[in-house]
């Protein structure tokens, strides 16, 4: 009797968890993404390493003992990687260049950053820094999170001759961006709509993405993208020059909120970037950091080249702070590849200049082909060498 007895409790146990059909309820408080428009080409749940994604070229060992650039780069060579890419008919197109956030934390891991020719990183406030990415040999699905806007970014839609997607900005610097001669190269979220500005919700934070691809279309849609721009400028050569230094790890502290430490992996011939993971207030002393990975390709952020250029800064408002930068002439330049420092110079002698590398004897100075970060740091940065590892620490007057 008491053996049915339990029976009968274990079964009526059993119903009162199921439903009104019997079907036991799942849980209902695992987030969702927020589908997009049946007309967007972006995925709606997390997105995973797709074949549309350009694959990133490599250096061989047929790579011409005298380089490539700074001029006559032939036809499938890229301008700003000195490889060549597997589809030429993308160096046709105007350079992409898209505004991608840092900080808050939560933003990391970005996507698309390790398919980019080349990312600047540069101070904008409070301690605060964004990345502005460069896609020319490249497509990628999904680039982003998208932020706002600074003044500095004028310089680079004008060195690359290219269009520019970004989220709004101050009152100040739109001002500026959209009385350029440049303005019609400027892609926000309004009007442009998705595509190629789309809304996208993996993690319930309504992030605004592009997709390269669609970010071209729209420019050729509209008439901004005629094609025929000039990229002169960077020299690639696979040897590395006499005179470097040998280097382990490169620190670029911006603020205490931001700092980064590059290590040098002798098996791939790459930086690898680690990115802070929390405040740091005893300027250095207890840094504490972590690998940065693309969300797209799941992939470590890596540089054939970092580069750390100092760059006057001032203040254009102090309460808001607002940075500008004079980024024409040329300036201290630290370059870092195959394991080695060098000290030289950048140049940039006009607006529409590229911005290239010489050493002392004034003769251009070679990337190592492949993807490059820059690092802008103020003139009044501090460099310091102890043994193979540097440390940049951002200053402004």
């Amino acid at each position: 009797m008491r053996k049915v007895l339990w029976i009968i409790m274990l079964v009526a146990l059993v119903l009162s968890a199921c439903g009104p059909n019997g079907i036991i309820p799942q849980p209902t408080d695992t987030p969702s993404a927020t589908p997009l428009p049946s007309s967007t080409p972006f995925p709606t749940d997390t997105p995973t390493p797709t074949a549309t994604n350009t694959p990133t070229p490599t250096a061989t060992p047929a790579y011409p003992p005298e380089g490539y650039g700074p001029t006559g780069f032939p036809a499938e060579v890229n301008p700003l990687t000195g490889l060549k890419v597997p589809d030429p008919t993308l160096l046709k197109r105007l350079p992409l260049a898209i505004k991608v956030s840092n900080l808050p934390r939560n933003v990391r891991p970005q996507w698309g950053l390790s398919l980019a020719d080349i990312v600047y990183e540069y101070y904008t406030e409070e301690g605060t820094t964004r990345f502005i990415a460069l896609f020319l040999g490249n497509n990628a699905d999904i680039v982003g999170p998208i932020r706002s806007a600074r003044l500095f970014d004028g310089n680079i839609i004008r060195m690359y001759k290219a269009i520019m997607a970004f989220g709004s900005g101050d009152i100040r610097v739109r001002n500026r961006l959209y009385n350029a001669e440049y303005a019609n190269r400027l892609v926000s979220e309004y009007p442009a709509k998705c595509p190629p500005m789309c809304r996208y919700e993996p993690n319930g934070a309504n992030d605004l993405i592009t997709n390269t691809a669609e970010l071209t279309k729209y420019g050729k849609q509209q008439g901004i993208d005629k094609g025929g721009q000039n990229l002169d400028g960077m020299y690639f050569n696979m040897a590395a020059p006499a005179g470097g230094q040998s280097v382990n790890h490169i620190f670029t502290r911006f603020s205490s909120a931001i700092y980064n430490r590059w290590d040098y992996d002798p098996a791939t011939g790459k930086f690898i970037r680690n990115s802070e993971t929390t405040d740091d207030l005893t300027g250095g002393q207890n840094e504490i950091y972590a690998p940065l990975t693309d969300r797209l390709t799941n992939e470590p952020i890596t540089a054939d080249n970092l580069a750390v250029i100092l760059v006057p800064h001032e203040y254009y408002s102090v309460v808001p702070e607002i940075i500008d930068m004079q980024f024409t002439g040329n300036g201290t330049a630290y370059i870092f590849r195959d394991g080695q420092a060098y000290k030289l110079k950048w140049n940039r002698p006009t607006a529409d200049s590229v911005l290239s590398l010489t050493g002392e004897d004034g003769k251009p100075f070679p990337f190592k082909p492949g993807n490059t970060w820059v690092e802008v740091m103020g003139i009044y940065s501090k460099a310091e060498q102890k043994g193979n590892d540097w440390r940049f620490t951002f200053s402004i007057p």
